[in-house]
This record gives structure tokens, C-alpha cells and sequence, in this order.
């Protein structure tokens, strides 16, 4: 190690050690190198915060390459260069340091990735191979050594959804992460997928009885997030840089590309999609990805509800469906705000899917996450009619008949349906459970 790379790595060090503002940099900037280049370290502080296009600090090695790359460092370090030993070694330890307004959260204070190995009831090298540290997963084609089972789900159009499903010591893990870790992080009120206490019915509630609905849908939603906002969500939570980088690698996936040799060559995903699969990802199909989700997208809610606010509407997101209501104010304003809406989007990272936008107005059906909400949140007609018919034919014909699916559990699967209907419209399901409790199972 030559004598600049020596005091970039002390520098660095320090930098690192603290808070990632222009006034705690030079602070601890002035602590390595003295007062005496002051100008020239400010100048430093500034373009180093301008370098980095992420909320939250670099890697410490990518901060030292930042350093010797600069000319301000080599010019304000110049005397430390010509005398590295005037440099004390920065020997801190890393530390678990939550952001302010997480500090109250009860999850593990884990400093270090032997703390998190310890936390997980893992050695060193396990912990390494299920975050994939070496980065493998994407290129082995051998069942044994992924860590996820890989199966597609047809959809209506395009190219069918690749469910990635972590085996089960990976599972446990992210469960565990899930519990203990995510579900305390509270998220913002516009979101309700996933979330404890929130909905399908308390998205679609908001938008009952309004003049106007529009729906639009994010693409790829799981494989869209970006992972240096998984990043950050744990930067924040207090897990120092390296604690967070292999948290974020026990809750992504790198597609292998044998997988997409399954689909029939008409539907396979396009050139860029599967590329995007194989780097590190949001898995469908992990426990962890909604709640990681929800969490990285709290900038796009914070934006997109001030723009609703702005044009009068109201704003829900359930996963990646975003639905807005008003009244007729709004509803003369619907393609400048769909505009930005879809700006918004691009900027936060996320794509709209054109095909799913929809605007809604009274005198049709208006539904939010598959709830009409016309006047007051209820079933739709079409979704009664066809329960009712199949019950019909259950209590006439028996129930194995109409299980032309051969669902293992037709009894539990129709239960499941009414009770849907009974928290949407528990008047209009009481005939629905009169007509059950009389089918012969």
C-alpha cells in the first residue's frame, strides 16, 4: 500500500464513521488532515457528496477510489502524503447507529457481519453462501446449489410471471428477517398491500362513492425496486455498510438464464427482462420482497400524494396498483395528472404499464383492487353471480361435480370465497353461507 492509498483509507475510515452531510465530512476531514487546507477540503466534502448519486454513503472501498481519483485530495492531503506517519490509523469499530427517527425501533443492534452470522444461528461461510457473496446464483445451472425453486404463473398477456421461491433454510431466514426486522418499520399511509391492519377493502374504502377513478399500474413492481434502496432501508435502520450489503443479499435473487429455457420461445420475457432477472433482485415469491417493497417505495407515495393533493384527489397503492378518486374538478384534469404521475414514476425508478391504466367514471363500474366502489365498497356483480351459480349447483349436483378444477380442498376454497363477500357486503352474503351450510359434503 502505497502512502496516498494509506491516508485515502484513514480518511475514508473516519469519513465513514459518522454522518454523510457536508458539515460532519469536513469536521472529520479537518480531525485527519488539520485546518491549514481548509478551502481545499471543502472543495473536497463537496465533490465527494456530489459523486455519490445514492441516499446513503458508498462502500468504503468505492470512497477511497472517489479519494485517490480527486485532485483536492491530493491536494489537501499533500503533507500527510510526504509524511504518512503523521496520519493516526482510524480503528473504529463499526457501529450499529440508526437514523433519527428510527432510533425507538426494537430490531437487532447487529455492528458487524459476525453479529448478523451470530443473530441467524450461522457460521461465517453459510452466512456467505445464502447472501451470495460471490455472487454464484445468477450462472449456476445445477438445482442443488440454488437456493430457489423457479416456476412460471400464466397471466392474461405477455410473457408469464416468474415466481422465484427460496428453499427452506433460505425461507426461515427471510422470515425471521421479516419479523423481526421489517414489520416494526412502519410504512407510509398511502400504502395498504401488505401491510398490518390495511387491505384490499381499506385501499378500495377511500375511493367509495367518487365522481371519477382512475387506476394505473407499475411494471414489474418487485423486479423494478432498486436494490440500493434495499440498501438503504437497512443503511437506516442502523446497520453499518457492510451488515446492510449481506442483509440485502439474503433478501435478492440472480436469476439463472437456463431458467427462461422453460418458457415456449413465443412467450419468453424480452432480451432486457431476463437480463434484469439475472442481476440482483426483489424475488417474487420471498417473504421479505412486499414489506422491502412498500419500504423503498416511500418516496414515490410521498411524491405521488403531494401530486394528488395538488389536483384534489385522493391516493391509495396496493402493491403496484395506484388508484386516485375525485370529483369533477379533478376529473377535468386527468391527462396532466396521469402525465405526472408517469414522470414521477420514471424518476423514482418504475415504469407504468400503459395497457392497465384505467379512468372510471360514474355512470360505469368503478373498482379498485378488484372492489366496485360506485356508491359504497361492494362485490362485483359478475364475481356474486358466479359464486352463487356454482353453490347452486353444489347443493343440486353435489360437490365434486362442480370441482372441475380438482382443487384438493374444494370446501375450504368456496369458504374462502363467501368470507371475501362477507367482509365486502356482509348483507348480500348471508344467502351465500344459507346456501353452503345446505351442500352434502
Amino acid at each position: 500500500m502505497n502512502a496516498a492509498e494509506w491516508v485515502a483509507r484513514n480518511l475514508a475510515a473516519a469519513l465513514l464513521a459518522g454522518a454523510w452531510t457536508r458539515r460532519g465530512l469536513l469536521k472529520r476531514t479537518q480531525a485527519i488532515l488539520g485546518r491549514r487546507t481548509r478551502k481545499t477540503q471543502q472543495a473536497l466534502v463537496h465533490a465527494l457528496v456530489d459523486s455519490v448519486t445514492t441516499d446513503y454513503p458508498p462502500s468504503p472501498d468505492r470512497l477511497v477510489t472517489l479519494l485517490l481519483k480527486s485532485p483536492a485530495f491530493k491536494q489537501a492531503a499533500g503533507a500527510q502524503i510526504k509524511n504518512p506517519r503523521s496520519v493516526q490509523p482510524v480503528l473504529k469499530y463499526p457501529k450499529f447507529a440508526p437514523a433519527e427517527r428510527f432510533a425507538d425501533l426494537a430490531v437487532p443492534r447487529l455492528a458487524t457481519p459476525g453479529d448478523l452470522a451470530a443473530w441467524l444461528q450461522l457460521s461465517i461461510d453459510q452466512l456467505d453462501w445464502l447472501s451470495d457473496a460471490r455472487r454464484q446464483q445468477g450462472s449456476t445451472d445445477i438445482p442443488i446449489l440454488q437456493h430457489y425453486r423457479y416456476a412460471f404463473a400464466p397471466k392474461k398477456n405477455g410473457a408469464p410471471r416468474l415466481i422465484e421461491s427460496p428453499k427452506p433454510k433460505l425461507m426461515a431466514i427471510q422470515r425471521r428477517i421479516l419479523h423481526e426486522i421489517l414489520d416494526l418499520v412502519p410504512t407510509h399511509d398511502s400504502a395498504h398491500g401488505f401491510v398490518a391492519g390495511r387491505s384490499c377493502l381499506s385501499a378500495a374504502q377511500v375511493h367509495a362513492g367518487e365522481t371519477i377513478v382512475v387506476t394505473v399500474d407499475l411494471k414489474d413492481f418487485f423486479l423494478n425496486t432498486r436494490l440500493s434502496r434495499v440498501h438503504h432501508i437497512f443503511r437506516s435502520l442502523g446497520y453499518p455498510w457492510a451488515v446492510a450489503r449481506v442483509l440485502t443479499g439474503l433478501c435478492s435473487s440472480s436469476t439463472p438464464r437456463s431458467v427462461f429455457s422453460k418458457v415456449a420461445i413465443a412467450q419468453r420475457h424480452d432480451w432486457l427482462t431476463q437480463k434484469t432477472y439475472q442481476s440482483p433482485h426483489l424475488p417474487q415469491g420471498a417473504p421479505t420482497s412486499p414489506a422491502l417493497a412498500n419500504l423503498a417505495a416511500w418516496q414515490l407515495d410521498a411524491r405521488v400524494r403531494g401530486l394528488a393533493k395538488t389536483f384534489g384527489a385522493n391516493y391509495t397503492r396496493y402493491a403496484d396498483d395506484l388508484a386516485f378518486s375525485g370529483d369533477r374538478d379533478f376529473a377535468g384534469k386527468i391527462k396532466p395528472f396521469v402525465a405526472g404521475i408517469d414522470e414521477i414514476a420514471r424518476s423514482e425508478g418504475f415504469v407504468l404499464n400503459d395497457r392497465k391504466t384505467r379512468i372510471m367514471r360514474r355512470g360505469g363500474c368503478q373498482r379498485v383492487t378488484g372492489i366496485v366502489v360506485n356508491d359504497h365498497i361492494n362485490v362485483p356483480r359478475a364475481v356474486f353471480d358466479a359464486l352463487k351459480a356454482t353453490l347452486h349447483n353444489c347443493r343440486r349436483n353435489g360437490p365434486v361435480a362442480e370441482n372441475r378444477a380438482g382443487l384438493r380442498d374444494f370446501r375450504a376454497h368456496l369458504d374462502g370465497k363467501i368470507t371475501w363477500v362477507e367482509q365486502v357486503n356482509p348483507a348480500r352474503a348471508q344467502r351465500l353461507r344459507r346456501m353452503f351450510d345446505e351442500i352434502r359434503w
